[in-house]
């Protein structure tokens, strides 16, 4: 797992730093480019401090990028990276709660959607409204790219994960490592075909889903 504490301020004020995202973006990277096309729509679920954003943007320079965050803090802080380092790609993030209906993106628009380090940290059903609204945000044949630790067939893949759950309990009982077969049953239920759960460094995994109908 990669543990995810508050992201740290910078010198620069708006701007936090999440040292997870230094450490987990070129694998993630390798991932994606072997999933994402070569142009068309991107939203980033839950972006954070913005780092990943402005670095998986500039590698896929003709991929419109749109980072969105439910936390005003996570928006500023998305703002200032971008300003400081983002491209042309790179869109304006905007306030997005997975739970809420309908998202502040139209309906069948998007080649992809990423969600990196969100659904252990967050109520399930958080993972319930990130699966309805991706089922309908994504194009036939668009891609959700998930990110994380999970369980398999309920037991934790390595022992920092049951330490990390723990601590993310003592945080919110509400948050946990979820075991993957629950969250494959809700993305199939809203179209959302699994596809694979390849393993990644710090016993997390990608785990990608595809919409069906292309």
């Amino acid at each position: 797992m990669d543990p995810t504490p508050n992201p740290t301020p910078t010198p620069s004020g708006a701007r936090q730093s999440a040292p997870a995202c230094a450490r987990n973006r070129d694998p993630i990277l390798a991932v994606l480019r072997d999933l994402l096309p070569a142009t068309g729509r991107v939203l980033e679920i839950a972006a954070g401090s913005g780092e990943h954003a402005v670095y998986f943007s500039a590698a896929f320079p003709n991929l419109h990028w749109q980072p969105a965050d439910v936390d005003a803090a996570a928006l500023a802080s998305i703002e200032a990276w971008a300003a400081a380092d983002g491209g042309e790609n790179l869109a304006a993030p905007i306030r997005l709660d997975v739970t809420a209906r309908p998202w502040p993106v139209a309906d069948g628009t998007l080649d992809a959607v990423l969600c990196i380090n969100m659904i252990h940290i967050s109520p399930w059903a958080a993972t319930v409204g990130l699966m309805t609204g991706a089922g309908a945000a994504l194009k036939a044949g668009g891609v959700l790219y998930l990110y994380g630790p999970y369980k398999m067939d309920g037991r934790h893949t390595a022992p920092s994960n049951e330490r990390f759950e723990g601590w993310l309990k003592d945080r919110d009982p509400s948050f946990g490592v979820r075991d993957l077969a629950a969250v494959q049953a809700e993305a199939e239920g809203n179209g959302l075909a699994f596809l694979e759960a390849r393993p990644m460094p710090a016993n997390n995994f990608s785990v990608i889903f595809r919409k069906g109908g292309a």
